[in-house]
């Protein structure tokens, strides 16, 4: 069988004003199109979720959640492929609840990225079901924790971005689900190589605590980032470079924004990189990667690979970021590079600074080989097919 016609499902209304997981979502949809897949975008929304400008609740048809969607719709070329529909199924933008339904019964494969996808008259009705793991030991703790009341096991297949989970060297546990590994897909003519002259700029987009709090297993706590970043904050005074965050901090955090700055951090408003296509200026107009990963991605040995990052790559950009284990699939010492620790870090800029030609065409050709969207779907839609559901 052929996964002729697919539905993904991902966040975008429910995060509007996120460039960085548009271009996440978008990926999929676009890159299974590649393939010749007939391919819709779903994506579900509570009602008390919607909000105005203000951030006060708003009716669905008058929020930023809708006017987000709308225009992400439109600068992508899906808006008569896309459809936003409130949880309790009575209202949707884009097509129809009973089109859906017929498009559902007939549809071979859901990529559910994260498991957005949960309304029952449109995934009960699609025959292959697959899981699609982007916070990888988030969604692998909250499964075996039985208050968490987190059930994946409505899925015919399991891919996360974890690519060491299940190896014995990381600690997340599978929770007895047959994970398989896969990447983040870039379509590479969407992300053009553009190098810079020389490596002054080093940029990344971050949130400082991220969408989830801290996780306890077993008596050992994973940080946020921010707990992580902490302990790099010296690393400007150390290098030549500029070091630049498009850094979306909390007001209250203002001791740790202090902290950053006095150490020569340059920080942005991430706002100004909403739009798909300000992200994309943001990291090609950059000259390279710096960033910090989540402590479950690190201490776990996950193997996590931000899609980010993978960007960057793409533009011809070399990256340095912190090891999670990636290293074990990903090659480095050429494009791209690993730290574990401060002293790693400052070696790590000043070798991209010093040899900054030869290792943006390494990032390219890491983009080409690793994250190209041709080579990680077809594998994926390979792996896809291979499996029956489950009766």
């Amino acid at each position: 069988m052929s996964a002729k016609t697919a539905i993904v499902s991902g966040a975008l209304a429910n995060k509007p004003g996120n460039g960085g997981g548009t271009w996440e979502r978008m990926s999929w949809l676009l890159g299974l199109q590649r393939l010749g897949c007939d391919v819709y975008f779903v994506e579900q929304i509570d009602e008390h979720v919607c909000k105005d400008p203000h951030g006060n609740v708003a009716p669905f048809v008058e929020s930023v959640n809708l006017a987000w969607f709308q225009s992400v719709s439109d600068w992508f070329g899906i808006a008569d492929r896309a459809s936003l529909i409130l949880d309790n199924g009575n209202q949707a933008f884009g097509i129809a609840l009973p089109q859906l339904i017929e498009i559902a019964e007939s549809a071979d494969l859901l990529v559910n990225l994260s498991g957005h996808l949960t309304f029952g008259p449109l995934f009960d009705r699609i025959r292959h079901k697959a899981y699609i793991d982007v916070d990888p030991g988030f969604t692998q703790f909250w499964q075996v924790d039985e208050n968490a009341r987190f059930d994946i096991s409505a899925h015919d297949s399991y891919f996360t971005i974890g690519e060491n989970i299940g190896a014995r060297d990381c600690s997340i546990p599978t929770g007895g689900l047959p994970w398989r590994s896969i990447r983040q897909p870039v379509l590479l003519d969407q992300w053009p190589s553009q190098p810079s002259e020389s490596l002054d700029r080093f940029t990344t987009v971050a949130s400082w605590r991220g969408a989830f709090g801290s996780i306890s297993v077993g008596g050992k706590s994973y940080g946020l980032k921010a707990h992580t970043f902490r302990r790099f904050a010296e690393l400007p005074n150390h290098c030549k470079a500029t070091f630049e965050l498009a850094l979306d901090i909390h007001p209250a955090d203002r001791r740790d924004r202090q902290l950053l700055e006095q150490n020569g951090w340059r920080i942005v408003d991430p706002r100004r990189l909403a739009e798909p296509e300000a992200f994309r200026r943001y990291l090609q107009e950059s000259d390279a990667e710096f960033s910090i990963a989540q402590g479950v991605y690190a201490d776990t040995n996950s193997g996590w690979f931000s899609e980010r990052s993978a960007r960057y790559l793409a533009a011809g950009k070399p990256v340095l970021v912190q090891e999670t284990g990636f290293s074990r699939r990903i090659p480095t010492g050429e494009g791209l590079l690993s730290f574990r620790t401060l002293e790693e870090a400052v070696r790590g800029a000043e070798a991209l600074a010093t040899d900054y030609a030869s290792h943006s065409k390494a990032a390219r050709e890491i983009a080409e080989q690793y994250f190209d969207s041709d080579v990680v779907l077809s594998r994926f839609l390979n792996e896809v097919e291979m499996q029956a559901p489950v009766a």
